[in-house]
């Protein structure tokens, strides 16, 4: 049977790392996928992941009929045998039935990849209905640290290191700081406190060795 997962996790925790190797090892078995993605960071129509992987996908717009798309490609002898939507937290809840939609009428495995909350901890419309509609709901394992080392379970959005909780749902960034936009993950207690690492002057977390020698 196809089924709807949802795979979700902080930034950072390798969501669009394991799309890409997800779709490799499908091809790998002969079975044939398409990739859709939204806001990438790298740019349009790509999916890439900070340790440097990239693929070529299709651009999700807001009028993009994601069923339509995957119909038209098989009515013209093109075949689909999964689909990977990453960056899915950016979708619209009509893109969202569109995907549940392939799976129920069309039997296609779907795939979609994304994080739940936005920098005010509230529900992207994306996440809250694939939320709703998935078959299965899996949280990466890969954990994502704060900088006090607990684990972060939170996306902050920064400027100048500051955090702030005002602005547009959707502003595409980093977690690389700098005096633009940018993005870290936080625990919860340092979120609601609003302490980013700019704010709380956190050095590493692992302390200096000892020099060798030292008397």
């Amino acid at each position: 049977m196809a089924e709807l997962v949802f795979f979700t996790g902080t930034m950072d925790s390798g969501k669009s790392t394991l799309a890409l190797q997800l779709d490799h090892n499908h091809n790998a078995r002969g079975r044939a996928g398409l990739i859709f993605t939204r806001d990438d960071r790298a740019g349009s129509a790509t999916i890439s992941s900070r340790l440097g992987l990239k693929a070529s996908a299709v651009e999700v717009e807001e009028d993009t009929d994601l069923l339509n798309h995957v119909v038209q490609m098989m009515s013209s002898g093109g075949k689909v045998d999964y689909v990977v939507a990453d960056e899915a937290q950016f979708y619209t809840e009509d893109h969202i039935e569109q995907l549940a939609r392939m799976v129920d009428e069309l039997s296609i495995d779907v795939y979609a990849f994304g994080i739940t909350t936005d920098f005010r901890t509230r529900l992207f419309p994306g996440s809250k209905r694939l939320i709703e509609l998935a078959d299965r709901i899996e949280v990466l394992q890969v954990q994502t640290l704060c900088w006090c080392g607990a684990r972060a379970t939170h996306n902050a959005r920064t400027v100048g290191g500051e955090m702030v909780l005002e602005g547009e749902q959707v502003v595409v960034g980093d977690t690389a700081h700098s005096d633009e936009i940018g993005y870290e993950v936080l625990c919860r207690r340092h979120h609601r406190r609003r302490l980013t690492a700019a704010r709380s002057g956190a050095a590493a977390l692992s302390p200096d060795t000892l020099p060798f020698g030292a008397v």
